[in-house]
């Protein structure tokens, strides 16, 4: 689908300030302004993030019972359960809150569903298995749980306090827990876009204030930095905004990621081959799919106790059967994607499909958040991938667009659905196989209500436009700062015009490699999967991100193209 080019507009003399005062190229001056960063003062924070501006964890609600019940469990020498979710929010969640708790003298256990077995969040039937395996007196929940209005209230009547910690959307019923922690019931606005494992860890900023306040000698003896590196881990995984808090804590994150506390952490690093400083992208494409890939194939325990283990033998152990799983992942992966993508090639009319709902029988429900994700870009239309299995029961996941709100939509469609939750961006849903054609029509009418106004089409955003000349040591290390790079601050693209294209051709797995030339200049780039492209004869205009390439002991800068198209005559 032929993209929009849109450039972000900025105030040139602000940047020209902001560009003076901070001893930056005027094009990065210019992408942090397009951030709605107006301000030098602003655009400082953003670039020098502290830990020292991170928001009070007792402006979260719920906060002061939780601290207060969970001190009180420690001394009180209680069994506390964490009880997390399979994905890697999820997973690192349960590792921080575990080994925060641990050394603060808590008897403490995780425990994790199994997404096969058990469905997502927690519901009853673990709860009575959780309860019956190890007699809790105190759960406490990361990453899921607001609406767990059955299990809490089981839990309850069990005598079994219950916190929650949460970050997702809430629905119409809340559970009735002890304590509720959830940024999106209120709060600090900055808050608002915490991922569960930054939720956790204000839960654990407000057990060292409270300790402090009270002066115990285990408190003021507890760094949380260390933590970090599983804070990072989550938020990253996530893909939350990595902007306001979540910027702060990925970025300290990342930070202790090069010399990491976990052991774990550090072992599958190596096996990921990651030589350089870790990076987001690194979570992104090389940790967390091999974390998730144990809980998208079923039992997420193996990446648990990989965060959590302090032997070497075992972390290597643990790393490697990841790296087996991850590899597993991608096979099944590469045939559903294929048999969803035939499926919304043959019924796929943009004129009436404003949504897309492809289900089938034996689909594995692990890996189907990856292929919806991938479609929703692909027809930028929100996409729900649905595996039945042999009960009958489909279970979905959702994956949205800017514009729409895949909660409110679900709601809508709700007498059709066995349960759901999620985010505004991605959800997930039950479903029974008979109502799969009803849900379709009704949650493609929801979609065009909100959509049939909107251009849908791919955009492609254009930071800056320059010319070849511009393109230098000074403009790479200058963008640098801007990192970590993720969802709300993406890598900056720019965009150079009317470029003579001196060569090119089609390398690797379909790969459009070429040479670029303007005004003496002349720069090697990259289309990573834009091998079909055809290359327009004359001249050419030139979206991308700037890289190094590292080749026989060589450093050059290239373009990573975005996108390209024929120069306006």
């Amino acid at each position: 689908m032929e993209k929009r080019w849109k450039e972000i507009e900025y105030d040139p003399g602000l940047a020209e300030g902001v560009a003076n005062d901070l001893n930056l190229p005027m094009p990065v001056a210019g992408a942090l302004i397009g951030r709605g960063l107006c301000t030098v003062e602003q655009i400082d924070h953003f670039l020098h993030p502290r830990l020292s501006r991170l928001s009070d964890p007792f402006g979260l609600p719920g906060m002061e019972e939780a601290v207060v019940r969970l001190w009180d469990a420690i001394d009180a020498a209680e069994m506390i359960v964490v009880f997390g979710d399979y994905d890697v929010d999820g997973v690192s969640s349960t590792a921080l809150l575990v080994s925060f708790l641990s050394d603060l003298g808590a008897i403490v256990s995780p425990y994790l569903p199994n997404r096969m077995l058990d469905g997502y969040g927690f519901n009853k039937p673990i709860l009575e298995r959780c309860v019956s395996e190890l007699r809790p007196n105190l759960i406490v929940t990361v990453d899921c749980g607001t609406g767990s209005v059955e299990a809490v209230t089981t839990a309850s009547e069990a005598g079994i306090d219950v916190i929650v910690t949460d970050h997702h959307e809430p629905s119409d019923e809340i559970a009735d827990a002890l304590a509720l922690v959830n940024p999106k019931l209120g709060g600090p606005e900055e808050t608002r876009m915490l991922a569960g494992v930054g939720v956790a860890f204000k839960l654990c900023h407000g057990m060292l204030k409270k300790g402090r306040a009270d002066q115990r000698e285990i408190a003021e003896l507890t760094d949380l930095r260390p933590y970090m590196d599983l804070v990072a881990l989550g938020t990253v995984a996530d893909i939350v905004p990595l902007v306001g808090e979540n910027r702060i804590l990925a970025h300290y994150g990342l930070k202790r990621m090069s010399t990491p506390r976990c052991l774990g952490l550090k072992t599958l690093i190596d096996i990921a081959g990651i030589k350089d400083d870790v990076q987001a992208h690194h979570i992104g494409f090389q940790l967390g799919p091999r974390l998730n890939a144990a809980g998208r194939m079923g039992d997420a325990h193996a990446a648990l106790e990989l965060l959590l283990t302090q032997d070497e033998d075992r972390a290597k152990s643990l790393a490697m059967k990841l790296d087996h799983a991850n590899r597993e992942r991608q096979e099944i992966e590469s045939r559903i994607s294929n048999e969803a993508r035939a499926d919304a090639n043959a019924n796929y009319d943009p004129e009436v499909s404003f949504a897309l709902v492809i289900a089938k029988e034996g689909w594995h429900p692990g890996v189907i958040g990856i292929v919806a994700s991938r479609l929703a870009q692909q027809y930028l239309r929100p996409t729900i991938i649905i595996g039945i299995d042999e009960d009958g029961v489909g279970r979905g996941s959702c994956r949205s667009i800017e514009g729409f709100d895949l909660v409110a939509a679900l709601t809508q469609c709700d007498e059709y659905l066995i349960q759901y939750g999620g985010h505004t961006m991605a959800a997930g849903l039950e479903i029974k196989h008979e109502n799969v054609d009803a849900f379709r029509e009704a949650f493609n009418r929801a979609a065009i209500e909100a959509l049939a106004d909107k251009e849908l089409r791919p955009t492609q955003r254009i930071d800056a436009w320059l010319g070849l000349g511009e393109i230098d040591n000074w403009l790479f290390d200058s963008q640098q700062v801007i990192r970590p790079f993720g969802h709300s601050n993406p890598s900056p693209v720019w965009a150079s015009s009317d470029l003579r294209v001196v060569r090119h051709r089609v390398v690797g797995r379909g790969h459009l490699q070429m040479t670029v030339a303007s005004g003496g200049v002349q720069l090697d780039a990259i289309g990573f999967g834009l091998g079909e492209r055809e290359v327009p004869a004359g001249p050419i205009d030139l979206a991308f991100q700037l890289k190094k390439n590292f080749y026989m002991g060589r450093e050059t800068l290239r373009l990573d193209i975005q996108d390209f198209r024929a120069a306006p005559e």
